[in-house]
């Protein structure tokens, strides 16, 4: 089966991103834990909770792709912004054990001048504080377009994080194609040798969903700016050989496009349509 979903708005509590996601045809989803450009997060409602996951259970969701705040930045040169960001994550993912078996996704991060090795020590630091064998959650790294100083734009910068942490079995990544297009990484002309190179540096294995976005700059651009699936400079066929590709079987495809939910609606449908297409 194909999981296709989109973000949607937290504010209405679990069970309503539920809703939504059956209305506009999704059988996925990424919300964000808090809000995404400060640090508040909702106060935590079980009965919703209850209502929300027995939703997705009676109708056969995947696995879902919870966001962290843009603002969580582990590896900031500030130390009581780092401690502050850390305190978020370990507030996370308590709050994610209440929805067991799904993802929580976050940005690694940007070092800000102090460099990428001390960037890696402070993320991996942070993750070995957080990480708790009972938590019924699996973290992910997403990859990054290498922006500023950012953290991830390379597989290596996050193989490294994943080797300096000691519960590996809760790590994984959220590949998000837009970025990985703006890193460098050529998966239109030769998507097969990109996913060899992840399979070498971090393994298949810890690629745990995927960021469907197309992209408004060119290969190498390190700019990170989303474009719808139809309309970016990636074609929409490569696009589809990705969703398609035997290595992101059973993967959720989560769409990260500038849309309202009528537009989420119809991406979904067309990939959905070319997914089952490939797949009689």
């Amino acid at each position: 089966m194909g999981y296709f979903g989109c973000h949607l708005s937290a504010s209405g509590g679990n069970a309503a991103m539920v809703k939504t996601a059956l209305s506009i045809g999704a059988n996925t989803f990424a919300f964000f834990t808090r809000n995404p450009r400060g640090s508040k997060a909702k106060p935590e409602d079980p009965a919703d909770t209850a209502e929300a996951a027995a939703m997705l259970e009676e109708n056969h969701f995947g696995k879902l792709v919870a966001h962290g705040a843009y603002t969580m930045n582990l590896c900031t040169s500030d130390a009581d912004a780092r401690a502050f960001a850390a305190g978020i994550l370990e507030d996370d993912l308590r709050r994610m054990a209440t929805l067991p078996g799904n993802f929580y996704n976050f940005h690694p991060g940007s070092h800000v001048g102090q460099g990428t090795q001390a960037g890696i020590d402070y993320i991996a630091a942070a993750l070995k504080n957080a990480l708790r064998h009972d938590y019924p959650v699996t973290v992910l790294l997403e990859t990054m377009a290498g922006k500023g100083s950012e953290i991830g734009g390379k597989f290596e910068e996050l193989r490294e994080i994943i080797d300096r942490v000691e519960l590996k079995d809760k790590l994984g990544v959220c590949l998000d194609t837009c970025h990985i297009w703006d890193g460098g990484y050529d998966i239109v002309s030769d998507p097969d040798a990109v996913f060899a190179e992840f399979d070498r540096v971090i393994g298949l294995d810890r690629l745990k969903a995927v960021h469907l976005n197309n992209s408004l700059n060119g290969l190498g651009s390190h700019k990170d700016r989303h474009a719808k699936i139809l309309e970016g400079v990636l074609p929409p066929e490569a696009l589809v050989r990705i969703v398609c590709h035997k290595a992101l079987a059973g993967r959720p495809f989560i769409l990260e496009t500038p849309n309202d939910d009528a537009g989420y609606a119809e991406e979904i449908a067309w990939l959905r349509e070319q997914w089952e297409a490939r797949h009689e």
